[in-house]
């Protein structure tokens, strides 16, 4: 096996930096990278859907990854994205981030050409297993994003026939019923990661679940408040699991932002539509008025209205009259003062559209 992996407890789901040219920004993702290490963080993700990996090139890709490795130097798991909906092409990911010193793969389920959950175990994950030996894969199981999903029945058959490969999935189905037929089908050895920070909680308490932790988007932001989550939860402190959810709820709701805008057509009629600017805009949007990472996506992803800007803002200040302790530690991380961005208006102007 390549080292250790240990699914389980809080892993973040990087965001991936960008310079303002578009070139990865390596700088800001070892920062960033060291400051989830510091704040204890169980294990990083590079190159999943929040670090923009459909817009990355596979050599950015590879690099990314790398790089990840280096910053890391062991202090923690190292969860490689390698998915595609090309099974040769994650055949490939996953043999580089294995070259690389990944302690696991993730692998989402094939977006776009929507195989059969059949097809989704016989020609991709099976393949990979049997053309990538002696590395852990995670299937990452999310039709909202896909339009696919490996059921339940063939998750456990992966995890059942090779329990060391197949050791975990990421689940972001939304979906309790269907955690729940993973749990009964795959057995008490399947560790079940949230992909979804809201539901991380009920997922861990939830008996016929069970969860053992969440690769999360909010981490990025506050790494200690999510690993203590879970930390609490696994003690049994849920007063205090509680406690720092309730303080982080605003930006636990931020990680898809729906607003609703007017749009006025050539001929001067007015339509209501809802933007929905989903996961990773918000998060690094947030993250740029904190001063963490630039302010670049890749397009399509781009600037949010200024109306959406204003909620992440506003979720920040709730979270941090909350609690100044769960944003407190960006401030020596990344040389800033909370106080100051969150009132400083034209930074905030200066990320919308």
């Amino acid at each position: 096996m390549s080292g250790t992996f240990r699914p389980h407890g809080a892993w973040t789901a990087l965001t991936t930096p960008f310079c303002a040219d578009g070139q990865v920004d390596y700088g800001a993702l070892r920062r960033l990278i060291e400051f989830q290490v510091q704040e204890g963080i169980d294990g990083v993700l590079p190159c999943g859907t929040t670090g923009e990996s459909p817009t990355l090139s596979w050599q950015e890709h590879d690099a990314v990854i790398d790089a990840t490795v280096r910053a890391v130097e062991g202090r923690t798991g190292v969860l490689a994205g390698a998915g595609s909906n090309n099974t040769q092409e994650a055949i490939r990911a996953s043999t580089r981030a294995k070259e690389a010193g990944a302690n696991a793969v993730l692998l989402v389920d094939c977006y776009y050409n929507g195989p059969s959950t059949l097809e989704l175990r016989t020609e991709y994950y099976q393949r990979i297993l049997d053309s990538v030996p002696e590395i852990p894969i995670v299937p990452y199981v999310i039709p909202g994003r896909s339009g696919c999903a490996l059921a339940a029945a063939d998750l456990a058959i992966l995890h059942l026939n090779d329990p060391k490969r197949v050791p975990a999935v990421k689940q972001a189905t939304g979906d309790i019923e269907r955690m729940r037929l993973d749990r009964k089908l795959a057995g008490p050895a399947l560790s079940i990661l949230s992909g979804d920070d809201e539901m991380t909680l009920a997922m861990m308490r939830d008996e016929d679940i069970r969860a053992c932790g969440v690769i999360s988007v909010i981490s990025n932001i506050a790494p200690g408040a999510i690993g203590s989550i879970v930390r609490a939860q696994v003690a049994g402190d849920t007063e205090e699991a509680e406690r720092i959810v309730r303080a982080l709820t605003p930006l636990l709701e931020l990680v898809t932002c729906p607003v609703t805008a007017v749009r006025t057509l050539p001929n001067g009629q007015s339509v209501e539509v809802t933007d929905k600017f989903r996961n990773p805009v918000p998060v690094k949007t947030t993250m740029a008025g904190l001063g963490m990472i630039p302010p670049t996506m890749r397009r399509p992803l781009g600037p949010m209205s200024s109306s959406a800007v204003a909620q992440c803002r506003d979720a920040l200040r709730q979270v941090h009259a909350a609690d100044p302790g769960i944003l407190g530690p960006i401030e020596e991380a990344f040389d800033v003062r909370i106080e100051r961005r969150l009132g400083d208006d034209a930074t905030w102007s200066g990320l919308a559209r």
